[in-house]
């Protein structure tokens, strides 16, 4: 049986524009799936859209449409987007679609059907942008302690998930499970939380229609967060035993943004306990980004727009950029003169100076053709054992979600080389014809490096690692068994590179 590997991004909301946070995520499920498939695992990798809800019913409203015509519209921009940023997703789920519906219906059923559902009523102050009721005492100055906007009291008839019962079994799944919530100071913000002791929570609404019916009684829609967190076995087919959900449910990760943490890891866990069901293996929840110094926000107009950045700098430079800039699990902030510098020194000074001077040395000395090398060397063993090194420690990264130290294991490899050719000297070399075997197998190491190289930046640069292994004489699909050192054969037709990615002018992008 293959392996299997699941990774969810969180679904996005239709009332929302795709910013540099949804692009983050998104990528980081990207670069693992990339990574795992790689490695090859059967990966299944799931993105989608949250249409139900107050929010969107109110915006549909305001712009004269009804609210499948605005989520019809709004969610070509988050599948445009992907498409741009190079997403290699499997699937893409809507939460207006039938499928999903008809798996919430019966999710909602289960949980009733156990005794956790019962009818009552719930009077507290709620936040319409955020879909959230809170008591009093969580108020900060009668507003939303989440963002900080008015919140309004309302008494409705709704009916009530017992997730006060989870709380001991919750408790204890995460105490068993040290992974299950990363990175740490998420856990404990958890286990702290639900320490204090959980309430019972409301999940229906009867104040607006935009909605999945509540089963049984259609004066109810099921509360946006229940149904939106089923995405996840939705689309693997649930209610039904698929194939899908027997291969790949439970996730093997969660990965979303911090804001959002307390639904993936409190309610979630808890209506997948009452229904049965195995709980994902890990939710990861990252920092936010900052622009230059500050909070985004529509108001200050520093919301950064993915789009335009691509179209400026283009997708791998930016896909390299929110990868390596920040820890994955940390507030990181973001500045174009950043992304200048690391486009400029990472990837034209290191990463495609390397390959110009490797590919132009082969070209003038052996015609482009790889050389049979000879015995290594005490020089060329430490680089070859410092690249082998650097798969070992890339591994252990993305098992971490550890993405910046992955590259820079990539990067201190790719440095190793520039220093190798300074070291070894192949202009020297190829002055002295008694010296012309030596002189191949010094560029027989350097490309060969390279090679692995590339093959790892595949999962995080897939433009620009196909092009560094075709200038390599390798068109192959990226898999594990090319990780090997020794695959590049000699005779192999290397390409003298042009530059992957020209300097930017400080000036110029003022």
């Amino acid at each position: 049986m293959s392996r299997t590997f699941y990774v969810t991004t969180p679904i996005y909301y239709v009332n929302d524009v795709p910013h540099i946070g949804h692009a983050y995520t998104t990528l980081a499920a990207d670069v693992l799936a990339r990574y795992k498939k790689m490695q090859g695992y059967d990966v299944f990798f799931l993105t989608g859209t949250d249409e139900h809800g107050q929010k969107v019913e109110k915006a549909a409203n305001t712009a004269g449409e009804t609210p499948l015509e605005l989520a019809d519209r709004v969610v070509k921009r988050f599948q445009a987007l992907w498409e741009k940023l190079n997403i290699s997703y499997t699937d893409f789920i809507r939460t207006t679609q039938e499928r999903h519906k008809k798996g919430v219906a019966h999710l909602f059923e289960q949980v009733m059907k156990k005794g956790d559902i019962y009818l009552g009523e719930y009077e507290d102050w709620y936040c319409t942008p955020c879909e959230t009721f809170w008591t009093e005492t969580q108020l900060i100055d009668f507003k939303c302690p989440d963002c900080n906007r008015p919140t309004e009291k309302l008494k409705e008839e709704s009916y009530f998930f017992r997730m006060s019962k989870y709380q001991q079994a919750l408790l204890a799944h995460i105490e068993a499970n040290p992974d299950f919530i990363q990175p740490k100071s998420r856990r404990n913000e958890i286990l702290a939380f639900v320490k204090e002791g959980l309430r019972d929570l409301s999940v229906s609404r009867t104040t607006f229609r935009w909605g999945i019916p509540v089963p049984g009684n259609d004066d109810h829609v099921v509360y946006v967060w229940f149904d939106a967190l089923a995405n996840y076995i939705t689309a693997l087919g649930y209610p039904e035993q698929t194939d899908k959900l027997q291969d790949f449910w439970p996730a093997n990760v969660h990965l979303i943004g911090k804001d959002i943490l307390r639904f993936h890891t409190v309610y979630w866990p808890t209506f997948l306990l009452s229904a049965g069901l195995p709980l994902p293996e890990k939710v990861f929840a990252h920092g936010w980004w900052t622009v230059e110094g500050q909070k985004m926000s529509k108001s200050l107009q520093n919301v950064v727009e993915p789009n335009m950045l691509i179209d400026r700098y283009g997708v791998d430079a930016i896909r390299y950029f929110l990868m390596r800039e920040v820890p994955f699990g940390l507030d990181g902030d973001f500045s174009h003169s950043a992304l200048v510098h690391r486009i400029n020194s990472d990837l034209a000074n290191d990463l495609g100076n390397l390959l110009n001077r490797s590919t132009a040395m082969i070209n003038k000395y052996f015609g482009g053709i790889v050389q049979e090398p000879a015995e290594l060397e005490d020089l060329d063993k430490v680089y070859r054992a410092k690249t082998e090194e650097m798969l070992r420690q890339v591994d252990g990264c993305m098992d971490d979600l550890a993405f910046s130290k992955a590259l820079q294991a990539i990067w201190e490899v790719i440095s190793a080389g520039n220093k190798y050719i300074d070291e070894t000297a192949p202009w020297t070399l190829a002055k002295d014809p008694s010296r012309r075997e030596r002189l191949g197998t010094v560029m027989f190491c350097v490309l060969e490096s390279q090679r692995v190289v590339y093959t790892l930046l595949s999962a995080f640069m897939p433009d620009t690692a196909e092009k560094g292994l075709k200038y390599l004489g390798c068109d192959r699909k990226p898999t594990s068994d090319q990780l090997e050192w020794g695959c590049l054969q000699p005779g192999t037709k290397v390409t003298k590179a042009e530059p992957l990615f020209p300097r930017i002018e400080e000036k110029d992008d003022l």
